[in-house]
């Protein structure tokens, strides 16, 4: 399933009555690399009041994993609005971080929701989307007299060549789109056997 992700790190800053928002979107692709951005926020901002998050891993409309922590806000009113304008925007492998700084002013809860989805809006505005499209590494065995031919239809596939062993026959590891799989095992047909890297 094809989905949009951020291509870089971006950022956005907004001031609501006195209170400093400063927003950062990241692409990521596991818990650890989104801990890790969280943690190096806390030590480059250490006297920020919240650092607060939303991140969807994977699918936004099949996700395996999403979640977000309000870090010490009124439960609900940080994290979770950051995570809803993710999931509303259908962007996965992200984490927008939105670190705090408190002037003097309450927002209340609803102010404070309002706050942080709108300094997650104003990163999710600011940043440079791209297709991501599941890959697959697939490995094709063929004979010397039809590699030309197998070959020439992997570049029919955009499939990126990982590998060539040349033994009793030619051994190709290729990543291609998971979706483009079963159409390229069908056009090799008997030029070739194609199976599942493990």
């Amino acid at each position: 399933m094809t989905y949009y992700t951020l291509s870089d790190p971006c950022t956005a800053t907004l001031e609501i009555k006195k209170s400093q928002f400063l927003g950062f979107g990241y692409p990521i692709d596991s818990r650890e690399l989104l801990m890790f951005h969280v943690e190096q926020l806390r030590s480059q901002y250490p006297d920020a009041r919240h650092v607060c998050y939303g991140y969807i891993i994977g699918d936004p409309r099949n996700t395996t994993s999403a979640g977000f922590d309000d870090d010490g806000e009124p439960s609900g009113t940080a994290g979770k609005p950051i995570l809803n304008v993710l999931q509303h925007k259908g962007i996965g492998n992200c984490v927008v971080i939105v670190v705090r700084y408190f002037g003097g002013i309450k927002l209340g809860a609803g102010g404070l929701t309002r706050a942080y989805s709108s300094t997650a809006q104003a990163v999710v505005d600011n940043m440079n989307l791209h297709a991501f499209v599941p890959l697959s590494v697939i490995i094709i065995e063929t004979d010397f007299a039809n590699e030309s031919f197998v070959r020439h239809t992997l570049d029919g596939f955009n499939a990126t060549i990982l590998q060539v062993d040349y033994g009793k026959n030619v051994v190709l590891t290729v990543e291609l789109a998971q979706k483009s799989v079963q159409a390229l095992s069908e056009k090799i047909g008997f030029y070739g056997n194609v199976t599942a890297s493990e």
